[in-house]
């Protein structure tokens, strides 16, 4: 299998390309040194799954390489369509190579993201890198470690269960004889497929899986060596900067880019409603971009203070996806001792990365190759595709880490962009979206409105459940309590500003609503809002994280001080289960609301690195709770309002509590992603502690943008 690929990488030191060349796979493979390389059939193994509906290839086998490459020297390179974001699977996927393969974890690199190396891969989301990437990876790797002990059994006629691997050495207990790995595999130019059948570790035999093994390359973070590519400069690189519409949904009507065209070094792209420039540095193409003078038509465009009621009346019920329906469910909230009737609306609110969108790209004759900070360097590559008549063979996406993504960085804006003012430069151009850039264009976790009946018997058990979301999405939108009686529906509309995945996705309301009724269906009832949860649970992982959270918390025994409350939520998404415990104070005067204490107990199976999902935990909830109290988006007349930190409102330091992580390690499950479901509970259970500090039912997020009505 060969496939032609240019290889080019940055320096982490300089930023600067330092060897660039063309060969097919072995060759690279043999600069690396000699060694075997473990590939997989796409009929036989995980990796179809990975591949999805993968139909525009004229043979899939083309976009798969090598999953892992042994060199001479020992080092083990693992290949994988999966990018770093900031979540550590660097760290996470290479502790299960390091754990299958028997070698130390220092011993494997990388190599991530890079649609000439990796194999295809749809793109890191959906807490997909730990359950579907892990399994793939750990059986090429426990493969190779099978086929090692075949070579080293070979080499020293001898029987396999005398050969053993431990740190890459391998040992021949019948004699003590001991060699590297790489020594082992030298000269060896053979291909070996992936045994699907192979043996894999029991979790209770994890010595470097399982633990918490320091971050890959972290040393490069603290001391500012790691480069994004927003760090990134190419020899004769441009900067470049975009002429943005004045509103969402205008059009451009005239331009005039004269003014522009006379500045010297300056490259200006005019194509349809794209205008751009590109200049030797960042300030003359500022300069640049400003002296072009452009008209746009505008159209109506609903604002905030209407979004709720449009999105609800361009909705059309008909077009709503039945998720769940059981029993009668108007009768039996009509049939019901309690019942409530709550409409809860959700705000747009940002991403906010700590990196803004940033890339780069250099064209190479009709061949382009282009870094950028995204979470699906495969989907960008069709981007590009889509929009430069060249074959997609041709692009070439690196992806060589971002500041942070959480579901907002999908799409490769900036590196468009960058291609197209490349193509006419002939030079390479870099392009940094600007903080109102990030904040106006990048697209946001979907505003919603959800309503929700329900119904419970004086005694707490529920038995009527209507759930209802307009537009913020279906993610999370099932109960996992036990109700007879339901009907989940899911209906669709256009949204006036750009939406996207968010880190949790529509779970992130659907949770919310569901976990405040349910708060309102205890306190009806006369009963403690866990008791309440308990009761009307089947799901035996949900009580478990219910339970452990509680008990840390010491919620049987807790006794808010005046003006404080406490609330619960919980949650499940992508097979992973939490719960989220809170404690506020409320300041009757100036309606100040301050989260005091936070228990979050979380459970994802196997636990791969526990520190590293402690911070995934710990970082989940704080993100979450900006979009619980405060984090909103402002719009009007098509125009964001808010486009900066000085007015859009992250949790701050000040804003912090004491946050508790209890994580459950269930080795009998396989290990599941963590990057998304911790973020679910900690909005309910602020929103439940403030109706018990003051009896007020907040159901719009965020809560308390601008402190609390008293």
């Amino acid at each position: 299998m060969k496939k032609r690929i240019q290889h080019q990488q940055l320096s982490p030191e300089q930023g600067e390309p330092v060897f660039t060349f063309r060969m097919d796979r072995r060759k690279f493979f043999k600069a690396l040194g000699s060694g075997i390389t473990v590939t997989f059939s796409v009929a036989s193994s995980l990796g179809a799954d990975l591949l999805g509906d993968l139909t525009d290839s004229k043979d899939a086998e083309d976009q798969i390489s090598a999953w892992i490459h042994v060199g001479e020297n020992g080092l083990v390179t693992v290949y994988t369509g999966k990018v770093e974001v900031g979540q550590n699977i660097r760290t996470s996927l290479a502790q299960i190579v390091a754990e299958e393969m028997d070698v130390h974890i220092d011993s494997v690199e990388m190599i991530m993201g890079d649609t000439n190396l990796t194999p295809y891969d749809r793109g890191t989301f959906g807490s997909r890198s730990i359950p579907f990437m892990g399994p793939q990876l750990r059986k090429a790797a426990a493969s190779a470690r099978e086929y090692f002990i075949d070579l080293a059994a070979e080499k020293w006629k001898t029987n396999r269960k005398a050969i053993r691997i431990e740190n890459g050495t391998v040992f021949n207990d019948r004699n003590q004889q001991t060699i590297d790995i790489g020594k082992l595999v030298a000269g060896k130019k053979l291909i070996k497929p992936i045994n699907n059948a192979v043996s894999t570790k029991p979790v209770e035999q994890w010595r470097i899986a399982g633990t918490s093994v320091p971050k890959k390359n972290g040393e490069t973070f603290v001391t500012g060596k790691h480069k994004y590519v927003s760090d990134m400069k190419l020899p004769g690189m441009l900067y470049g900067k975009i002429l943005r519409p004045p509103a969402y949904g205008a059009t451009l009507t005239t331009v005039d880019a004269s003014g522009a065209r006379s500045i010297k070094d300056v490259t200006v792209v005019i194509e349809g409603n794209f205008v751009g420039v590109a200049a030797p540095t960042l300030r003359l193409a500022s300069e640049a971009l400003y002296a072009i003078k452009a008209e746009w038509k505008t159209t109506p465009q609903p604002s905030r203070s209407e979004i709720f009621s449009h999105l609800k009346a361009i909705a059309k019920p008909e077009d709503g996806h039945d998720k769940n329906a059981t029993g009668n469910v108007r009768e039996a909230f009509n049939h019901s001792a309690l019942k409530i009737e709550q409409t809860f609306n959700i705000d747009y609110i940002a991403h906010a990365p700590l990196e803004p969108r940033a890339g780069i790209a250099q064209w190479n004759g009709e061949k382009l190759t282009v870094w950028v900070g995204t979470q699906r360097p495969f989907g960008v590559q069709q981007e590009l595709a889509d929009v430069f008549p060249i074959p997609k063979e041709d692009i070439r996406v690196i992806m060589p880490d971002t500041g942070s993504g959480y579901g907002g960085k999908h799409t490769g804006e900036a590196g468009i962009e960058a291609a197209r003012l490349a193509r006419e430069a002939k030079k390479p151009v870099k392009v940094v979206w600007s903080r109102e850039e990030e904040f106006t264009w990048a697209y946001l976790r979907p505003a919603g409105v959800i309503e929700v009946k329900a119904g419970a018997t004086n005694d707490g058990i529920v038995s009527a459940w209507e759930f209802h979301n307009y537009n913020s999405g279906s993610s999370g939108i099932e109960t996992p309590y036990d109700v007879a009686n339901k009907e989940i529906q899911f209906h669709p509309a256009d949204s006036p500003l750009r939406q996207g995945s968010y880190r949790g996705l529509a779970a992130t309301a659907n949770v919310f609503a569901r976990e405040c009724v349910m708060n309102d269906l205890a306190r009806a009832a006369n009963m403690d809002p866990l008791a309440f949860r308990l009761k009307n649970l089947k799901e035996t992982r949900m009580i478990d994280v219910l339970e452990a959270a509680a008990v840390k918390f010491g919620w049987a025994t807790a006794t808010p001080a005046p003006n404080h409350g406490i609330g619960i939520g919980c949650g499940d998404e992508k097979g992973s289960y939490v719960a989220t415990c809170a404690e506020v104070a409320v300041d009757p005067d100036s309606g100040n609301v301050k989260v005091t204490r936070i228990v979050v107990a979380f459970e994802c199976g196997a636990i791969i690195n526990p520190n590293h999902l402690e911070n995934q935990i710990v970082g989940s909830v704080i993100q979450g709770m900006g979009g619980a109290l405060f984090e909103w988006i402002d719009f009007k007349d098509g125009k964001i309002v808010n486009p900066r930190f000085s007015s859009y409102r992250v949790p701050r330091f000040s804003d912090l509590p004491k946050v508790e992580a209890v994580m459950l390690n269930r080795k009998d499950i396989p290990s599941l992603g963590a990057g998304e479901t911790p973020i679910l509970g900690i909005a309910p259970a602020i929103r439940n502690a403030i109706s018990h500090a003051t009896g007020k039912n907040l159901n719009t997020l965020p809560l308390v943008p601008a402190g609390l009505n008293l």
